[in-house]
């Protein structure tokens, strides 16, 4: 598998869905890193790239919002 092909999509996906989840709850950018600390929503991203690089914006978000603060 090359690996190059599929990295550039993943980082693109990490940084819009970083990007909207901080924008959606108004939090700045050291409070988005420490909750990723905790929670690494950045591998959750990576993690869920398959069926997420289909699903629209509010799906993942409501499924990023639903892991984070279980809801």
């Amino acid at each position: 598998m090359n690996y190059k092909k599929i990295i550039d999509p993943i980082v693109f996906l990490q940084a819009h869905f970083a990007r909207a989840f901080i924008v959606r709850h108004g939090l700045t950018i050291q409070e988005f890193l420490a909750l990723d600390k905790d929670k690494d929503i950045i591998g959750f991203l990576r993690i869920g790239y398959e069926p997420f690089h289909l699903t629209g914006d509010e799906g993942v978000l409501e499924a990023l919002d639903a892991y984070v603060y279980g809801s």
